[in-house]
């Protein structure tokens, strides 16, 4: 395997602006939180992002026997337990009409006493519409206050979702656009799901991809897609091979340019995600809700990379800490 670069501190690092703008965000990731039941009209507090969820599952994780020795010290085992969510990227929980094909594969990784390894949110479209840290957390923020203010932040949400505009316009952003239009109405379980960002393995970076095996992107068509994937879990085997690229060079591979889709890198099986058929967790359970999947609660050899990543770090804390308070005061849970 040829060397690939080692990873340093120096891609996550924010400016004092963008820390700014990262605090002002906070408050209105919280304030979402607090307002989310009564904006998706549901009895607790619902996450900022993915805030629909379709099903829970246990899973395992199968380690790949061909895999370059040099990786073996990160896979100390032959398999891993899975905590698996399967969710909307809607910040609203909708249960009329139609969702929006924008779907998440989040999974916790755990050793054999149940010690948490590492968190990896994926998402089946694989990149970020801009590399720009302000723009990206103006417009979240923008967002999230559109939400809670409704059509008296419009002019601020538009303006700020404009000037996202243009760093769409990638040769790889269009493809990916037209891909997922394409397959819009296929089953969930039957997409890829990517990384999108970098993490580290080790001292090295790699993104992550997960295919799978064989899933009719058919099914359930006239089913609502959490009817769907619920009657597919319980009744069959899902199983997804689990690839991954290094990073060589930053010109082909940048980790800090997200709307581009690294090249001259390829694939690596490292090994396969399987749900075994009725591994469901049960819906009702209310600390379903309350599970995180910070990545940046992974061990340190598993982390993200990037100043987009970092932000997740902040805000997924102050979510999962705002929904636990009203939920424990709501329902009780610990």
């Amino acid at each position: 395997m040829p060397q690939p670069l080692k990873y340093n501190r120096k891609f996550d690092e924010l400016t004092e602006e963008e820390r700014e703008l990262l605090e002002i965000n906070k408050k209105t990731i919280a304030d979402f939180v607090e307002q989310s039941s009564s904006i998706s009209d549901v009895n607790y507090a619902t996450r900022n992002a993915h805030a629909k969820t379709y099903a829970t599952a246990e899973g395992t994780f199968f380690i790949d026997k061909n895999i370059p020795d040099e990786l073996l010290p990160f896979f100390d085992s032959e398999k891993f337990d899975l905590t698996i969510r399967l969710s909307n990227a809607n910040l609203k929980i909708k249960n009329k009409g139609k969702d929006i094909p924008a779907y998440g594969f989040a999974v916790k990784v755990r050793d054999e006493k149940g010690g948490l390894i590492a968190n990896f949110p994926l998402v089946n479209f694989p990149l970020f519409p801009t590399n720009s840290v302000s723009h990206f957390l103006k417009l979240f923020t923008a967002v999230n206050r559109f939400y809670i203010k409704k059509w008296s932040s419009f002019f601020s949400l538009a303006t700020q979702a404009l000037k996202v505009v243009p760093s769409v316009f990638t040769r790889s952003f269009a493809r990916n656009i037209f891909k997922l239009l394409s397959k819009r109405n296929d089953f969930i379980l039957s997409f890829d799901y990517h990384s999108v960002g970098a993490y580290r393995l080790g001292e090295y970076m790699i993104k992550i991809k997960l295919v799978p095996q064989s899933v009719d992107k058919n099914f359930g068509k006239k089913s609502k897609m959490k009817e769907a994937v619920k009657n597919y879990l319980q009744d069959h085997d899902y199983a997804a091979d689990v690839l991954i690229q290094f990073c060589y060079d930053l010109k082909d591979q940048p980790v800090n340019k997200l709307n581009v889709e690294w090249k001259n890198s390829p694939y690596l099986k490292i090994g396969e995600v399987r749900i075994n058929k009725g591994d469901l967790l049960d819906p009702r359970n209310c600390s379903n809700e309350l599970l995180s999947f910070n990545p940046f609660e992974s061990k340190i050899f598993f982390q993200p990379v990037g100043k987009i990543q970092k932000l997740r770090d902040e805000a997924y804390k102050v979510s999962m800490q705002t929904r636990k308070k009203i939920n424990q005061l709501l329902h009780g849970v610990k």
